[in-house]
């Protein structure tokens, strides 16, 4: 039995279209924010996709004590705050602290567990217990089959709102690769699965004091994900991936984006016609 995750008219799961989740890796300011959530929504809304804007307001997971983080909790808050009143979409954002979620949940329609903290039982429970939808990413270093056990913590709280987030596993060092059959596996579960084709090419501190990527295989593991029928895809779109403030190295360019959307709209179409 398959659930389906709302938000306002943005339907996941089953047989529904999928869905654009797609913005920074960070927010690097806010009239940057702003411009690049209006332009994506543009793009979205001709292609025919339902989208959701995601980005950091504190990118805690970072290789060096050095790199940027973004403006933090409050500042980063009221920046999606403003995209969503004025821009009109929905907005996601990752937490990192049980301390961070009271605050998170005032503005955020998604909360999102990092995949590194897909663990942290405290941290779940806390975000489950607002009762908005919590995205869980999958952890680099578990089995698809394990999040099941992540589900359980979520749903012990009576919250059944959930989704589930592939982002590719280790792969020896700096390296992660794509078994889609977590795709499958995690949908078995019933909750909307999530293909995050950006950081699935990171080669996490693949720079020595940073991360590397190559972004250049987004588009076709974005394609093999859609055909795998999932609910919605997880993009880190920048202008300028060069000149990006975090993970630029697997970003997808946003001049690319709308190209990619039309054709992944016609794979979606065909690969879910067998549920009608």
């Amino acid at each position: 039995m398959s659930t389906t995750v709302s938000i306002g008219n943005i339907k996941m799961g089953g047989s529904h279209p999928f869905v654009l989740i797609a913005g920074p890796c960070v927010i690097e300011g806010r009239t940057f924010a702003l411009r690049l959530a209006s332009a994506l929504k543009t793009i979205a809304r001709e292609a025919g996709v339902p989208f959701i804007f995601k980005a950091s307001y504190d990118k805690a997971n970072r290789t060096s004590l050095n790199s940027f983080r973004g403006p933090g909790l409050l500042k980063g808050l009221a920046v999606l705050r403003d995209i969503k009143e004025r821009i009109g979409v929905p907005v996601l954002s990752d937490v990192h602290g049980v301390d961070e979620i009271a605050e998170a949940a005032n503005v955020l329609d998604i909360i999102q567990i990092p995949a590194f903290l897909c663990r942290q039982t405290d941290l779940i429970v806390a975000a489950a217990q607002t009762g908005k939808i919590v995205n869980i990413k999958k952890g680099q270093f578990l089995a698809p089959w394990d999040i099941g056990q992540v589900i359980k913590k979520v749903e012990s709280q009576g919250n059944k709102k959930i989704l589930l987030t592939e982002r590719g596993v280790t792969f020896g060092y700096n390296n992660l690769v794509s078994d889609f059959r977590s795709i499958e596996i995690m949908k078995n579960t019933g909750y909307p699965v999530i293909y995050d084709a950006t950081h699935s090419v990171q080669q996490p501190g693949g720079k020595g004091d940073q991360s590397g990527g190559n972004s250049e295989y987004v588009p076709l593991l974005s394609r093999c994900a859609v055909a795998a029928g999932i609910s919605a895809l997880f993009l880190e779109v920048h202008p300028h991936p060069k000149q990006a403030l975090s993970d630029g190295p697997n970003s997808l360019p946003l001049s690319k984006l709308r190209e990619l959307l039309q054709g992944l709209k016609q794979i979606d179409r065909v690969v879910k016609q067998r549920f009608h």
